[in-house]
């Protein structure tokens, strides 16, 4: 398999038959991974908690899969899915086909292995929503980096874009 695990996974077997484990790649970054609940000062609204609601089913689908992480949802319908061209990219195009007002979803893959490949957020993704018009962007609580957080979180209230983190149950992907 050619997708992100095949690949990188084979390089870790290959280690490993050499003798070198990977190490989890956040052991040295706990504090930059998501904390559950409301990041921002402003929560989801009903509609936008409805839209990620609907959109945790779709991207855990799609995580599962391993096609990618992210959905973008408005009015409890996909507008967009992403896949190899990361989420920036899937905030923007959800912006010019559905419009001010799209919800993001971000998952980790339900066997994530923590060693590689670990979802992340940083600045660029608040402002690819703020281009956008995207108002809520929800992340998984200790299984998503959000890089320089305080200015992630500062930008989000700047720019009134609801974040939360989606309490989830973590599975060791590599036992």
């Amino acid at each position: 398999s050619r997708n992100t695990d095949g690949l990188i996974g084979a390089v870790a077997n290959v280690l490993r038959d050499r003798g070198i484990e990977l190490m989890d790649s956040t052991a040295l970054l706990q504090p930059l991974l998501a904390a559950p609940g409301g990041l921002t000062r402003r929560g989801p609204t009903v509609d936008e908690q409805k839209d990620l609601e609907f959109g945790y089913r779709m991207a855990d689908a799609i995580a599962g899969l391993d096609i990618g992480q992210t959905v973008a949802v408005r009015q409890q319908a996909v507008v967009a899915v992403e896949a190899m061209e990361g989420t920036d990219e899937v905030i923007a195009r959800a912006g010019r086909l559905a419009g001010p007002g799209v919800s993001v979803v971000k998952v980790a893959k339900p066997r994530q292995d923590m060693r590689f490949d670990v979802p992340v957020i940083g600045i660029a993704t608040v402002r690819a929503m703020q281009d956008a018009g995207a108002s809520a962007l929800s992340i998984d609580a200790g299984r998503t980096l959000v890089l320089d957080g305080d200015a992630v979180i500062t930008a989000a209230n700047h720019a009134d874009i609801a974040i939360v983190g989606r309490p989830v149950q973590a599975v060791d992907a590599h036992e």
